[in-house]
């Protein structure tokens, strides 16, 4: 029986929908720290409104940013690399970008500013980001236990300098130091430790938007990047294409129902990690078509079949492969996805519950995740507060009866419109 706070997803036939997906949360958030920081106004188009960027918007505007919110548009003032003390805590909720971006900023504050969050952030690593800024000049101490928030930075601005950084467990640590750097007193170079990089396609966005608002920036030999100082960002309008991560759940349901499914307005030239999941749809037989300015999945004409994939650049779309990967005819395996466990959920544990949960046999290890397709039985999903599995699973229901996802409303986080679109497709 269904609990009153979830909500049942009902059986449908083949799709042949077109849609437009929300801004990138991914580009919103990193804009609006450079719009911030940049010299002049920026007018940032068509930015996603959703929990995450809510909290990065209340953040900034504590921090002495004027932000004015208009339809469809947002105008950022610059405070030309000076911001100001917050006498309260930036509560960041769960949102990793803004926490994570708000350590690293907060160095070009003119005094102390305290960076907390929601219980399961107090239980996300942030140390190896802190150690770095310390190496850089920052004076910057972890609160919490474990190496996680909360976390105090005393502003005063950046030395600058070569350090090495653990980005082995998150490529936002490096985001975050490299947004702020054009504002250090020498150029920064980071080198990664390990010679590891997770997510590497989200840092390479990162410079792409440096870069637009007039920053130096790119990689180094052997495994590295460099910014050059005093090269700082300028005010401009700057367009916000479509979120790819959630591009990916159409695309997913047109795999999983059959049909066609067309996402609007994403350009052919997109750096958006999650793309790459077309590249995956196509060899499990779907057939992928992009023109220049949308991209569409069609289902296959037999059944799928399973792979064997590393995920490591885009590990926020394992959890819609892992759905998918129920309705092929052989086992797939999601490899390279240690990250995942320090995401809003230990994301591989309630994967190999969940699909559990369905019938599906499935094993998670340290890094990955492996799904034997069973026969598939209806249940009432958990979602363990975490957005990407209320929207991964909800795509389960378009063909199994008697699936329900507790907690929707958790999708606000990214998406708050998400069970309305999969409606109406």
């Amino acid at each position: 029986m269904t609990s009153p706070s979830a909500l049942a997803i009902e059986p449908r036939g083949t799709f042949d929908a077109e849609l437009r997906v929300p801004g990138s949360k991914s580009i919103t958030n990193r804009a609006l720290v450079i719009a911030a920081l940049a010299d002049g106004e920026s007018e940032l188009v068509d930015p996603l409104m959703s929990d995450d960027t809510q909290v990065m918007l209340e953040s900034l505007g504590a921090l002495g940013c004027a932000i004015e919110m208009q339809e469809g548009a947002w105008r950022v003032r610059g405070r030309r690399g000076h911001l100001q003390r917050s006498p309260a805590a930036l509560r960041v909720g769960n949102s990793g970008t803004t926490a994570r971006f708000l350590t690293a900023a907060a160095a070009l504050a003119d005094g102390p500013v305290v960076i907390d969050g929601s219980p399961r952030m107090r239980e996300r690593p942030i140390e190896d980001l802190v150690r770095a800024l310390e190496r850089l000049g920052v004076r910057a101490e972890v609160l919490g236990q474990h190496g996680c928030p909360p976390v105090r930075v005393h502003g005063g601005g950046i030395r600058g300098g070569r350090v090495a950084i653990d980005a082995s467990g998150s490529s936002q640590y490096v985001s975050a130091v490299l947004l702020v750097a054009p504002y250090a007193r020498s150029d920064v170079v980071l080198d990664f430790a390990y010679g590891k990089l997770v997510s590497r396609p989200y840092v390479e966005l990162t410079l792409r938007l440096m870069r637009a608002f007039g920053a130096e920036c790119d990689w180094t030999e052997p495994f590295g990047v460099r910014v050059a100082a005093r090269r700082t960002y300028r005010g401009r309008r700057y367009e916000i294409e479509p979120d790819a991560s959630s591009a990916v759940y159409p695309f997913c349901a047109a795999a999983i129902a059959g049909g066609r499914v067309r996402v609007l307005g994403i350009p052919p030239d997109s750096v958006q990690a999650d793309l790459g999941l077309l590249e995956v749809l196509e060899r499990m037989g779907c057939e992928v078509r992009k023109g220049p300015d949308w991209a569409e999945v069609r289902g296959p004409l037999g059944r799928l079949r399973g792979v064997d994939v590393d995920m490591n650049d885009m590990p926020d779309a394992a959890l819609a492969l892992a759905v998918v990967a129920l309705f092929a005819n052989e086992p797939s395996t999601i490899r390279n996805v240690a990250n995942l466990r320090i995401k809003e959920s230990d994301r591989l544990k309630a994967l190999e519950t969940e699909l559990r949960r369905l019938g599906a046999r499935a094993h998670a290890t340290r890094d990955s995740l492996r799904i034997e397709p069973g026969r598939l039985q209806g249940a009432e999903i958990h979602t363990y507060d975490d957005h990407r599995m209320a929207m991964a699973f909800a795509l389960v229901g378009l063909r199994v009866p008697g699936v329900a996802i507790r907690d929707p409303d958790c999708v606000s986080k990214t998406w708050p419109g998400y069970f309305s679109v999969l409606e109406k497709l």
